[in-house]
């Protein structure tokens, strides 16, 4: 099967443009890229505080699953997202594992795609999911971060028989 494209105007071709063909982001977008690896680079050595660092005075962080979940919810300052998320993973989780895959960008967005694994400290039970996770950066700070992934996997990771 073949199809064509007519196009009505004749000079539309040169009105066409493509960012697939661009090699690299927009400077913007590369900074952003790079301030988000950094992140999840100073996350594997533990280094929380460069992270609350980099978050805006008011913000949102999400992480939408089961209560059962001890850092599931939604937090809005940097001190909230240190206690009430980061503290809580790191008491209930160990042998974590967190693979960044793919970066993709657009204006002040970021895209992470890649996987992580835990194993739940009171259950011994272990996950390993993939997930993206959604960064909005504002001024060089991170402004927004949502989490997607299979929660309830994690919920059944942390729940006794």
């Amino acid at each position: 099967m073949q199809f064509a494209i007519v196009l009505p105007d004749a000079e539309l071709p040169s009105k066409i443009t493509s960012r697939s063909t661009r090699k690299q982001p927009p400077m913007q977008e590369q900074d952003n890229i790079d301030l988000i690896k950094k992140l999840y680079a100073a996350f594997g050595e533990g280094d929380i505080e460069t992270i609350i660092g980099h978050l805006a005075d008011q913000l949102v962080w999400r992480f939408d699953a089961p209560s059962m979940i001890p850092y599931a919810g939604e937090f809005g300052t940097p001190e909230q997202v240190k206690e009430g998320f980061f503290a809580s993973l790191a008491s209930t989780q160990k042998d974590y594992s967190l693979q960044t895959d793919e970066f993709i960008a657009q204006g002040d967005k970021v895209i992470m795609v890649g996987s992580y694994g835990a194993t739940v400290k009171s259950t011994g039970k272990r996950f390993d999911l993939p997930l993206a996770h959604a960064w909005t950066i504002q001024n060089g700070k991170v402004k927004r971060f949502v989490n997607f992934t299979d929660t309830a996997r994690v919920a059944e990771a942390y729940t006794v028989n």
